[in-house]
Order: structure tokens, then C-alpha cells, then sequence
């Protein structure tokens, strides 16, 4: 069928970015809301919208002005008799829609779509309150739906394959991209961003880790726009206390359950930016500049550590060595062996002439920090080194090895640390007499880009340590965030069991790699979909990072999903073996 005029019931957050994108793309639009009051308050949310595009250069005036004209209002749902798509977008309330639902019912002719835009109650549910439920979907925008490219297209088991074709070219005509999705709790995105939101909170609530460095692990070491403190303050903590509840009424799952603090923090009023507070404070309601965070240290505080020994000669030790060099520390690199030390040597220099030809470092720059990088086969030739940070293969027996080596290489005052992403390191620190002298300096890969590094503090890690470790990270240029010790510290935790639901939602049938990729990229602002980060990380990685997280905590949700190892064993670890979740055998 052929949509001319479209209506909304409910002109808030998301109703009034509706109307705007239905308008934008020259549709006639209707809203309803409940009284005059909100009609106005409907009207001017539009206008200011419509405005700051002006004002920005995105739109002309004279589009705006044809823009705003196409949308008119009514305080009655009789007003939305003539639509052929009525969109519902009131609160999160299943009874409320319910009755929406059965009105609209009664006034719509027999072949207009009826759309709800809930982002995790169940459609059919408001399909059978009606008697079209063939003609019933799920239509879900992100907010802003201005800005949005996603749209989750959520057919039941009563939705006719036309009205769900209509829909699809219709969500095309906005120039949105619609992932089809079948009906369950949180579709694709919610269903895999909450529990990770929910992870995120009860990291904070049990003082993991505090808000700031929750949110910049993620931020930099994930490359997400936000990190998922701020995330839920901006999706309203009200709406997000509503989306778990749902998750975990359908799955039963703890993880999905809202976390406590949440609901003290709704209780409370606290619901986000658009009060002015959430779990952060807001210098005003829907402001996003936060007025409580702990800023980062300003400046560079000097260090005492100068000298820094490196154990390994693979990719993350010659890079870790670069960042060291570049500045302006002293590296002293013990390779296993003489080839070793050249690919070391080589890696660097190809490093920094990348870095030259970019204009990102001066040749004389290059010169001093490959200068201050000495090579070595020998721990002894670790004896003077302030830190010594070892960086070599995932085996914490190998590890423990080297530990006890180094403790009895080094000098008593020397800080020996481990670059481990995933093994727990007190146990590092328990195969020396220096336990007090032993943290986590966990790089991102590559280090000389990647900003973050996680400094993990274990039971007996001594806080003047962690201080000075802290304080030379900050030397490097890059971002430390503290975190005590345990299986994932903050990324990985966070990030690893969201990239092993996506593949359980994906071996339920659920959803293909490529709609579910699109779903977190164009939904979330991730820059790549889980399952494109799993063929990069490499699938024997992601399932060996499972494995130590689920090691650890001994829930279900942390154990790798059977697809995944059924792939690693079959020898699909991904990019570096041609093929993952996607074939890479023809690419160039």
C-alpha cells in the first residue's frame, strides 16, 4: 500500500523526532497528544529542533519553514482517522499502549499500519488488542531519530509479509537503514547493550572502578562515543530501569535484572540529563555538560621512573617500547633471541618512518627515541631498571616463570609489572617476594595509538605503587584508569560477554552477523559490529578471554557460546586465517 499521511500518538523525546524525519521526507503528519498544554509543549520541541538545524547550516529556511508546515495536531485520536501509518510513541507502559492500541483500532481504516516504536515490550501483545494484528509491527527509532540511521523492523507471528514490505520501503523513504528483528525483549540492540549497561553499573556500585574511568576504558579502549555511565543518563534512567525490567521478565536472566542503584537512583528522581542529574550531576536539565566528574590530572605530574625493562619480543612489547622511547624514557628489551630482537628492531623503525612520512614525529625525534631503545638477550641486563613490564604469551605458567626470574634479576625497589588482559595478577605477584611491588599495566593493542592503559592494583599491591605507575602512564601520553585485579579488569569484562551474546543471539537464529553488526553501528555508534571485532581480536582470543572470564566468575553468560568454539575448532579464528563469522578468502 502506498503511505501518504502518517500519524503519531505522543509528541515527547521520541514522538516529536518522529513527526520531524516523517515531515523531513515530505510526508503529511498528524500528532495526538492528550491536552492543549502538550500539543504546544509538542510543537515548540519540534521548532527547536527544526531550528538548530537552521542555525547549524543543515537545512535551509525555507525548508524548514515547508517542513513545519506539513505537521499539524490534535488533542483527539479522531484527528488520526485519515493516516495510513500511525506510529505509537507513549511512555514504556504495555497497558497504556494496549488501550492506544484498541482506539486507534476503532478509527483507522482497515488497511493502515499500526506501528509501536517500544524499544522492549512485547509487540504481540499489543497486536492482539486490536483487530488488524496482521497489520501490527514494530517500528523502533533511536534517539535522536533525527540523527539515527537504525530502524529495528519488528514483525510477530501475525504480522502479513505486505504491511511488513510497506513498512520496510517506507523506514528506505527516510533514509533509514530497517534491520528486521522477530519479537522479543530488546530486539537486537537492547538485548545486547543492556546487560553490558547492567555490567557497567554494578562495577560502579561495587567500587570497582570509579565513573569516570568506567566510562574512558570504554571509550578508548572500545572507540564507543560514549562510555555506558553517561550512555544510560543520556537514554533516561527511568527507561533504562524499564528495559531490564522487561529483558528479565521474558529471560529470567540476573544479568538482565535491573541493578539496585538504578532503581535507588529512579526512586530518587535522579533519571539522567534530562533532569539534570543521573549518575552523573548536569549544570542543567537537558544539558550534556557534567558538573560533577573528576577531571583527569591536569598536565603532566613528573615521575620517577626513567628506565623501563621490557620482556618480550613480540608486537605489543616492540610497541609498548616505542611509546616508552618516543618519550623520552630509556628501554632496555630482552628478546628470546637474536631474530627475535631484529623483527623487535625492524617493527620500530617501520613505526616511526610511518609516524615521519604522517608528520606525526620530527626525523630527529625518530632518531633519539630508536637511540634510547637497547636490546639484550640477558635478565640481568634488567638489574637497573626502575619498572620492568613483562609482555609475553597469555600462559600463566610462563609468566610466573618469568616473574621469578625478574625478582631475582632486578634491583629490591624496581616495580615489575604485566601486560596480561586477562589472568589474574596476584598470581604473577605470588611467584615473587616483592608482591607489594607487582600491578597490571595492561596496553591496548597497538600501543603506540591506542590511549588507554589499564593499571590493575592486586590485594597487596602497595598505593604508593600504583600511584607511580599512574603517574608515568600519564608520562606516556596516555590515559590510565585504575582497577582492581580481576578476570577482564574493565574492558574486557564488559566487552567480551556482549560479543558472546551476540553470537548466542546469532546461533538462535535470531539474526545474521551482517543485520546485527548494522545494529550496533548504526543503533549504538560502535565502529565496528561484534562480529566484525570478533574476526579482528581473532575467535581463539575472544573464546580463550571467555574461558578466563567464565574461570572466574562461573556464570553461564561468561561461557563461550558452543558456535564459538565449534569455529575454533574448525580452524575460523577469523581475518588471519581467511575466515570467521565472514569469508575474507576473496578479498584482497
Amino acid at each position: 500500500m502506498e503511505i501518504k499521511k502518517v500519524g503519531v500518538v505522543g509528541c515527547g523525546t521520541m514522538g516529536s523526532g518522529i513527526c520531524e524525519v516523517c515531515a523531513r521526507s515530505g510526508y503529511e503528519v498528524v500528532f495526538s497528544e492528550v491536552d492543549e498544554d502538550a500539543v504546544m509543549a509538542g510543537h515548540e520541541r519540534i521548532n527547536r529542533s527544526v531550528e538548530r538545524a537552521v542555525e547549524r547550516s543543515k537545512m535551509a529556511r525555507e525548508d524548514a519553514d515547508a517542513l513545519l508546515g506539513r505537521i499539524s495536531s490534535t488533542t483527539s485520536l479522531d484527528g488520526l482517522s485519515d493516516c495510513d501509518l500511525v506510529f505509537e510513541a507513549v511512555p514504556e507502559k504495555l497497558e497504556l499502549k494496549k488501550t492506544v492500541f484498541g482506539k486507534l483500532d476503532d478509527i483507522l481504516g482497515q488497511e493502515a499500519i499500526l506501528a509501536t516504536n517500544t524499544s522492549s515490550l512485547p509487540v504481540i501483545d499489543m497486536a492482539v488488542a486490536t483487530k488488524r494484528p496482521h497489520r501490527v509491527l514494530g517500528f523502533h527509532f533511536f534517539n535522536p531519530a533525527q540523527v539515527m540511521k537504525l530502524v529495528e523492523l519488528v514483525h510477530t507471528v501475525a504480522t502479513d509479509a505486505s504491511a511488513l514490505d510497506s513498512a520496510r520501503e517506507f523506514a528506505k523513504g527516510l533514509g533509514k537503514t530497517p534491520v528486521p528483528c522477530r519479537d522479543r525483549a530488546g530486539f537486537i540492540a537492547n538485548l545486547l547493550l543492556f546487560p553490558y549497561l547492567n555490567a557497567a553499573t554494578r562495577l560502579y556500585d561495587q567500587g570497582y572502578a570509579s565513573r569516570e574511568d568506567i566510562d574512558a576504558a570504554m571509550q578508548l579502549g572500545c572507540g564507543h562515543p560514549m562510555g555506558p555511565l553517561a550512555l544510560l543518563d543520556l537514554i533516561g534512567l527511568d527507561s533504562a530501569y524499564e528495559i531490564c525490567e522487561a529483558l528479565w521478565r521474558q529471560f529470567r536472566d540476573d544479568q538482565d535484572a535491573p541493578p539496585p542503584l538504578l532503581k535507588q537512583y529512579v526512586a530518587a528522581g535522579y533519571l539522567g540529563r534530562k533532569v539534570g542529574r543521573g549518575l552523573y550531576r548536569y549544570a542543567a536539565s537537558e544539558s550534556s555538560t557534567i558538573v560533577d566528574a573528576v577531571p583527569e590530572a591536569a598536565g603532566v605530574a613528573a615521575s620517577d621512573i626513567h628506565t623501563v625493562g621490557i620482556v618480550g619480543s613480540g608486537v605489543m612489547a616492540s610497541s609498548i617500547a616505542e611509546v616508552v622511547a618516543k618519550a623520552g624514557g630509556e628501554v632496555v628489551l630482552k628478546g628470546r633471541s637474536e631474530a627475535s630482537i631484529k623483527r623487535v628492531k625492524a617493527a620500530v623503525a617501520e613505526s616511526l618512518e610511518r609516524a615521519i612520512v604522517k608528520g606525526k614525529i620530527e626525523q630527529a625525534d625518530a632518531d633519539r627515541a630508536r637511540s634510547s631503545i637497547t636490546t639484550t638477550l640477558e635478565l640481568s641486563d634488567l638489574a637497573e631498571c626502575d619498572l620492568v613490564i613483562e609482555a609475553v604469551t597469555e600462559d600463566l605458567g610462563v609468566k610466573s616463570g618469568i616473574f621469578k626470574e625478574l625478582d631475582r634479576s632486578v634491583k629490591p625497589d624496581a616495580i615489575l609489572a604485566s601486560t596480561t588482559s586477562s589472568l589474574p595478577v596476584v598470581g604473577l605477584a605470588a611467584s615473587t617476594d616483592r608482591s607489594e611491588r607487582v600491578v597490571g599495566l595492561h596496553f591496548f593493542n597497538p600501543a603506540s595509538m591506542m590511549k588507554l592503559v589499564e593499571v590493575v592494583r592486586t590485594v597487596a599491591t602497595a598505593s604508593d605503587v600504583e600511584k607511580r605507575c599512574v603517574a608515568w602512564v600519564r608520562t606516556l601520553g596516555k590515559r590510565p584508569v585504575r582497577c582492581r585485579d580481576r578476570a577482564g579488569f574493565i574492558v574486557n569484562f564488559l566487552l567480551f560477554p556482549y560479543l558472546n551474546d551476540a553470537v548466542v543471539m546469532h546461533e538462535e537464529g535470531y539474526g545474521a552477523p551482517a543485520d546485527i553488526d548494522t545494529a550496533m553501528k548504526l543503533g549504538c555508534g560502535h565502529p565496528v559490529g561484534p562480529f566484525e571485532l570478533m574476526d579482528m581480536v581473532g575467535l581463539d582470543v575472544t573464546y580463550a578471554i571467555l574461558e578466563s572470564l567464565h574461570e572466574e566468575f562461573r556464570e553461564r553468560r561468561y561461557a563461550p557460546a558452543p558456535l564459538l568454539e565449534h569455529m575454533v575448532r574448525a580452524g575460523y579464528l577469523g581475518r588471519k586465517t581467511g575466515r570467521g563469522f565472514y569469508d575474507y578468502s576473496t578479498q584482497g
